[in-house]
């Protein structure tokens, strides 16, 4: 199993660490496809760190990641799954990963995934990981669905792999060059809003207005609960995500992880000209304070990233007030 990496001008080290990533996942995608046939993958065997139930396929593609990095330039294994940074050797690299994004997606059939991020490690696990994620040296993810996708950034642009069934092998395809500008859909769970800020309530509603509102055009709703399968639709399709924080217990800063999950994304989402913000400030410029930090996470079209960061600065008065009386987002 072996995936094209010649000419993107990577160390022997990050190299075979992407191979050993991409035959797990290779594995995995397999695994996934027999759900049900072999085993319940779906089945509930406990909490994680974080607090969210784990399904078997969560506990079992973390094993095996872990296993295939045992003893390799990976030092450092940060995972959603694991309560600490595990030491695994003396390498000059740290991994974080969430081995299984849209767990709860499993039994149902829709697209799932695998994002990472890989640091320079230091001489203490923590910080290997408590950094700006625009120190990263890749952040990526691998995409289950009909076809098993790896995508990735080493800060030199996005490029695009499909696994071929036939070969096991991953097929390079030509990079992502850049966002699609126009698209008139957005991401967010919709039966959260009495509970969002009043900022983030001001932006749907104008969204929701559509060609009788301030915005002047009729946009779509999208929403997969699986930040993987987000992430791939916005990248060849366009348009934004937004998962905010809100009023409810426990959600104040949302409820995806900085460290693991939004810097990876971020860094993708930024090499093709879009933009990631906690909803105003700049994903890749923020430190996290621990392992497990969440953070608000808003991403995809730059003008449509900067544009909620500008609802954010309106006075009260614009966010409460009814769509047609907004006068400032008038185009």
């Amino acid at each position: 199993m072996a995936i094209e990496l010649e000419g993107l001008g990577l160390s022997p080290e990050l190299a075979d660490v992407m191979t050993r990533l991409a035959r797990v996942g290779a594995d995995l995608a397999r695994t996934i496809a027999r759900n049900g046939v072999d085993a319940d993958l779906a089945a509930g065997v406990g909490t994680n760190a974080g607090g969210d139930g784990q399904k078997a396929l969560d506990v079992m593609a973390d094993d095996a990641f872990r296993e295939a990095l045992t003893g390799t330039a990976v030092a450092y294994y940060a995972s959603e799954e694991q309560d600490e940074v595990v030491t695994l050797g003396e390498g000059t690299l740290a991994l974080a990963i969430d081995p299984l994004d849209g767990s709860s997606n499993i039994d149902v059939n829709v697209s799932i995934g695998t994002i990472f991020s890989i640091f320079p490690a230091t001489d203490d696990p923590n910080t290997s990981f408590l950094r700006k994620g625009s120190e990263q040296l890749a952040g990526g993810y691998i995409i289950y669905g009909p076809q098993c996708a790896l995508v990735c950034s080493f800060g030199r642009g996005v490029h695009h792999w499909v696994l071929d069934l036939d070969s096991r092998n991953f097929k390079r395809l030509p990079d992502i060059k850049m966002l699609p500008q126009d698209t008139s859909e957005y991401a967010i769970n919709a039966s959260n809003y009495r509970h969002w800020p009043s900022p983030i309530r001001a932006f749907i509603d104008d969204l929701v207005a559509g060609a009788e509102g301030p915005r002047g055009r009729n946009f779509n709703m999208r929403w997969i609960a699986s930040l993987v399968a987000e992430t791939h639709r916005i990248l060849m399709r366009g348009g934004v995500f937004l998962y905010p924080g809100d009023e409810r217990k426990g959600y104040a800063r949302g409820r995806l992880r900085h460290v693991y999950e939004c810097a990876p994304i971020a860094f993708l989402i930024t090499q093709v000209g879009g933009g990631a913000t906690d909803g105003c400030e700049d994903i890749l410029s923020a430190l996290p304070d621990k392992l497990h930090a969440r953070t608000p996470f808003v991403f995809g079209c730059a003008a449509k990233v900067a544009r909620v960061t500008a609802y954010h600065d309106l006075p009260g008065e614009e966010t409460s007030a009814l769509f047609n009386t907004r006068g400032l987002f008038r185009s």
